[in-house]
């Protein structure tokens, strides 16, 4: 039993319970080995350790902030570490109003960022333009870079950007290794203007 001096009521820790693990990847097990296929091992690695940057603009980023504090602990799904250098992080969370003259910054800082890379769009501001149907307003950050994941929500919950991650964990941990080699990716990329 663990003695805190606040608590009135102590409980019995069971540690075994709150230990979570991963499952492995499908594969072949005997004694003492186990064999999968190498795209499904680094799938499993990239899933669980993704390095978010946070590119906040406005309302959206407090939310952000509140996914990332103990409440709702994004850190808990593998983004421990919010890096703020684009050449070390992998994943791109554009969230709030994102004016057209900081259009070719956002776009500076995605192709800074190494392959693999993915992005999401947080909130409506970053995924239409939201509200600010002006001539100042990007109407979409799709129209600078491609975008894997849309968050709606003005601003989204904590709880919708985590499902966001979430759903970026999927496409992590089921992409094929040479799926950035092959021709559709390079069409895509050719599409923004990117080589």
């Amino acid at each position: 039993m663990r003695q805190v001096r606040f608590n009135i009521h102590p409980k019995e820790a069971k540690i075994t319970e709150a230990i979570a693990s991963v499952e492995a990847p499908e594969g072949y097990s005997g004694e003492g080995f186990f064999t999968a296929k190498l795209s499904d091992v680094v799938g499993l690695a990239r899933k669980n350790s993704m390095w978010p940057l946070p590119f906040a603009t406005s309302c959206c980023g407090i939310e952000f902030m509140a996914s990332m504090a103990p409440h709702y602990d994004i850190a808990r799904f593998g983004a421990e570490r919010v890096g703020f250098s684009p050449r070390q992080c992998d994943l791109l969370m554009v969230m709030g109003t994102i004016a057209k003259k900081m259009g070719p910054v956002l776009r500076q800082v995605y192709l800074q960022m190494a392959e693999p890379r993915w992005v999401i769009a947080v909130g409506a501001c970053a995924s239409s333009g939201g509200i600010f149907d002006s001539y100042s307003v990007l109407q979409g950050i799709d129209q600078i870079i491609p975008v894997d994941v849309y968050v709606p929500g003005c601003p989204p919950r904590p709880e919708a950007i985590i499902d966001g991650f979430m759903k970026i964990q999927e496409l992590v941990s089921q992409e094929s290794i040479r799926r950035r080699n092959s021709e559709q990716y390079k069409a895509l990329m050719n599409g923004y203007g990117i080589e």
